[in-house]
C-alpha cells in the first residue's frame, strides 16, 4: 500500500493531501529515510512522522474503524535505530 493512503487509513493523518504535503516537505521518514507518497508500505517498517515513530504491524485491506488502528501500527519510544 502506498505510503500517503497507508498514513490516512490508519489515522495517523486526517486527510491523504495533508500526507502528501508532509511527505513533500520531509517531515515525514519511512525506515529513517526521505520517502515520496507512492512508496509502498510494508510489515516492519518504520514511519517517522515529526519526531514520532511508529512501527507498521499489519497492512490494512479496506477502511479501517477508528477503534482497530492499534492493529496497524504501534508507537515506538525510540526512534534512534531508524537511521
Amino acid at each position: 500500500m502506498r505510503l500517503d493512503l497507508f498514513l490516512k487509513k490508519t489515522g495517523l493523518v486526517k486527510r491523504r493531501t495533508i500526507a502528501q504535503n508532509l511527505i513533500r516537505g520531509g517531515l515525514i521518514t519511512l525506515n529513517g529515510k526521505s520517502t515520496k507518497s507512492g512508496k509502498e508500505v510494508k510489515v516492519g517498517d518504520i514511519i517517522g512522522i515529526k519526531g514520532e515513530c511508529y512501527i507498521v504491524k499489519e497492512i490494512p485491506h479496506g477502511n479501517v474503524k477508528k477503534n482497530d488502528r492499534e492493529r496497524y501500527v504501534e508507537r515506538l519510544n525510540d526512534c534512534d535505530h531508524t537511521g
